[in-house]
């Protein structure tokens, strides 16, 4: 489960759930999804806010407990996410099966991820990078 700061930059930026909703162009209730984890939020978006607020990823997504390690992120490049996550796969000495179960997904779907033909969501990032104790900024760079 992805343990996310979105609420806490939120509050400290002093916005309402409302105004942060009109910078992404959704509703209240979405962004209320994104903070209580009902449903994760893009990793577009998120970078976006990254980006907007100068708040580290890690951070954002509750991998790191301080906002210590911003780095913008200027484009994401999904065959380059992709390279990334098999070379740390391979590192880790991991299946494709292996990574797609911790991160309860199919196999199919994370060789996708792989592959580029799909971008990685936010869960399944999130949940490589703590399993495996790594930066996000290591796969999205």
């Amino acid at each position: 489960m992805l343990n996310n700061n979105l609420k806490y930059c939120r509050e400290e930026l002093e916005m309402t759930q409302e105004e942060l909703g009109f910078v992404f162009g959704v509703s209240r209730k979405t962004v209320t999804g994104w903070e209580t984890n009902q449903d994760p939020m893009p990793l577009p978006k998120m970078i976006k806010f990254s980006n907007l607020y100068k708040y580290s990823i890690d951070y954002v997504m509750g991998l790191r407990r301080k906002n210590d390690n911003y780095t913008e992120i200027n484009k994401l490049n999904k065959k380059q996410v992709g390279s990334n996550l098999k070379k740390i796969r391979n590192k880790l000495g991991l299946t494709q099966q292996q990574i797609a179960d911790e991160c309860m997904i199919t196999q199919p779907t994370y060789s996708g991820y792989e592959s580029g033909k799909f971008l990685v969501t936010s869960l399944t990032l999130y949940t490589i990078c703590y399993n495996h104790k790594l930066s996000i900024y290591d796969i999205l760079k």
